[in-house]
């Protein structure tokens, strides 16, 4: 059998890795989009390193868009197997996928317009629908964690909590092979941090012949979660009291945005955020915060206490949810000091955008990135400190402040990756695949192993195929 390495090399987007088993079966890990660089992404996103009619299965470990992002092309363009994830995530992609497809026909139509008043007559397309997104979620089969579960002959499936987002799982499969020994590869997915609010810690695998492992954070130490909320109370204080201005945190509609609110209640509950008012402004973001309400099964013991006092740890006076385009713009016509929280996380897409664009050239404003950014998006150029940014066309001044938390990441750094892949047997581990990193996280990552005795490590080429056995 064999692995085909087919996004998310070398680079942080776009999952996709490809197992073709000794029978011919093939199983699909991921199906992610591909988010950054212009050039690069319509090319990617619109072409397959394989046949999707030719695909029997599909397994996804979270509802992250850069790993489900293009199930409903790949539904589309004839996929017609089973997708295997857990019950969380099944919830999730219903409304992440939903919320992608509108953004593609959105993206597609304004391009449109542009090209009519240009009069070139080239017709956009979208990369799938909205009616696309509808139709693949009949074929999402959920299942609960530390369960062994047969999801094709001879291949069992098991999931273990990644502690990444709700419903974040590793996975490992158990294949028959030709011989009727068995093989276990295993796929990380994107593991989590420890002692993080909301989530359980993440859970060690199983022992694994082969493993596929993210390495979005090597070479990288994160702050400590009580460090994290002084910080975070300082650039609060300093921009919304002292400045009196506002503080916009692009934030990913799924995990850092409950993340960050849940942080919210906690000061709010002990006195110390005043008056300041705070705004979600995602409609994904509301309503997976709604889906995080009905998986209790995702949290840890610390907010399960919690809510025995404070039942609704998502909402506290001062807080809004806003679902209305009309809402979101009157929050940039305003000048009272406030939080506004919006996706996206990169600041590729979305409402956060538009706030950016309307508040970057204030000095009294502040942009806090609360999580990694993809090399080639608004977030990525933004952290670099810019004196100036381009945005719908239009040059502006950075006169903003611009703060990074990277300690408040949903991903594991390096110290807790090297720690979580140790628990693997060194002498029953054949190999370690390094994907979901830039090279030069994944180089340090790969040092970080080999100095844990780990040897056989490769870091794959995009579209690279390994037989393994």
């Amino acid at each position: 059998m064999n692995i085909k390495f087919c996004g998310a090399t070398r680079t942080v987007t776009g999952s996709c890795y490809l197992l073709t088993l000794d029978n011919g079966f093939k199983i699909l890990l991921e199906c992610g989009l591909y988010q950054g660089h212009e050039e690069l992404t319509e090319d990617f996103n619109n072409h397959w390193k394989f046949d999707p009619t030719q695909i029997n299965l599909l397994i996804v470990s979270h509802s992250h868009i850069d790993h489900i992002g293009r199930i409903p092309k790949l539904v589309k363009d004839g996929f017609e197997g089973n997708i295997i994830c857990t019950h969380a995530t099944h919830d999730l992609a219903a409304i992440m996928l939903l919320d992608s497809a509108t953004i593609q026909e959105r993206d597609a139509q304004w391009a449109n317009e542009k090209n009519l008043r240009k009069k070139n007559g080239k017709i956009n397309e979208p990369l799938y629908t909205v009616e696309d997104a509808r139709n693949c979620m009949s074929q999402f089969v959920g299942y609960n964690y530390n369960r062994w579960n047969k999801i094709a002959p001879g291949v069992e499936v098991y999931f273990t909590d990644a502690g990444h987002i709700l419903g974040s799982a590793t996975v490992t499969l158990k294949i028959r092979k030709s011989d009727n020994d068995f093989l276990y590869l295993g796929f990380t997915g994107d593991v989590g941090r420890n002692s993080r609010p909301i989530l359980k810690d993440p859970v060690q695998m199983p022992q694994v012949d082969y493993l596929i492992s993210e390495s979005t954070y090597g070479g990288q130490i994160h702050d400590e979660f009580p460090g994290d909320i002084n910080h975070f109370m300082q650039i609060v204080h300093e921009t919304c009291v002292n400045k009196r201005g506002k503080l916009i945190i692009p934030a990913f509609s799924v995990g850092r945005t409950q993340e960050i609110v849940y942080m919210l209640d906690h000061l709010q509950n002990k006195g110390k955020l005043g008056k300041i008012k705070v705004y979600v402004d995602s409609p994904l973001a509301v309503n997976a915060t709604d889906i995080f309400t009905v998986h209790h099964e995702c949290f840890d013991r610390e907010i399960i206490e919690y809510m025995t006092h404070d039942p609704d740890p998502f909402g506290f006076n001062g807080l809004k949810y806003i679902r209305s385009v009309e809402e979101s713009k009157k929050l940039n016509d305003s000048n009272e000091p406030c939080i506004i929280i919006s996706a996206s996380g990169m600041a590729n897409a979305g409402r956060v955008r538009h706030h950016i664009y309307n508040n970057i050239e204030n000095s009294d404003n502040t942009i806090l990135f609360v999580g990694y950014c993809a090399e080639g998006t608004l977030g990525a150029y933004l952290r670099e400190y810019p004196t100036t940014v381009r945005i719908f066309g239009k040059e502006l001044k950075v006169k903003a402040d611009i703060e990074i938390m990277d300690g408040l990441s949903g991903h594991a750094d390096e110290p807790e990756l090297v720690k979580f892949i140790s628990s693997q047997d060194k002498n029953i581990l054949k190999k370690i695949f390094l994907v979901h990193g830039e090279l030069d996280r994944q180089t340090l990552l790969l040092e970080a192993l080999k100095k844990q005795g780990y040897t056989n490590i490769e870091i794959p080429h995009f579209g690279q195929i390994f037989n393994i056995d």
